[in-house]
């Protein structure tokens, strides 16, 4: 299915674009996110007219981005958790949490979507974990996990 993209997506294209992808994909991510268009003759004329709007608003967004990269980047951040006899943890630490942390301690809202682990956080120890804040700004935490038993 051929859409035109409204945003730049790493890995797919740029602000513009008329690219190629599969229908569900297009459907259920591209168009219900507002990140793209069906790529009709009007919708193309439509993009070519706002494309320079666009540019702007991306750059707005890159900007925002290189800010909270600059506040949270090399950040280490602490979790207490229960562990077993192992050393290891019950469960592991998702995005969703990760998200929850950084809004306690640094009063800033990032979607789980955007963070990625390097590897899963199941045991003590610290762990990097990279958040695509735009396609082009990354930052990079650790994550620090102490055990819930040596809090007390």
């Amino acid at each position: 299915m051929k859409i035109i993209l409204l945003e730049n997506l790493k890995k797919i294209g740029t602000i513009g674009e008329i690219i190629n992808v599969k229908r569900g994909f297009a459907r259920n991510y591209l168009i219900a996110n507002q990140k793209a268009l069906y790529a009709s003759k009007e919708n193309i004329k439509q993009v070519e007219k706002i494309k320079v709007e666009l540019g702007k608003k991306d750059l707005e967004k890159k900007k925002l981005a290189k800010q909270i990269m600059e506040k949270i980047n090399n950040k280490i951040l602490t979790v207490k958790k229960l562990i077993t006899e192992n050393k290891d943890l019950y469960g592991s630490i998702k995005p969703t949490e990760i998200s929850k942390l950084i809004n306690e301690n640094e009063k800033i809202d990032i979607k789980p979507s955007l963070i990625q682990p390097l590897k899963e956080i199941k045991s003590l120890g610290t762990f990097k974990v990279r958040i695509d804040l735009h396609p082009e700004v990354q930052a990079v935490i650790k994550i620090k996990v102490d055990s819930l038993d040596q809090a007390k």
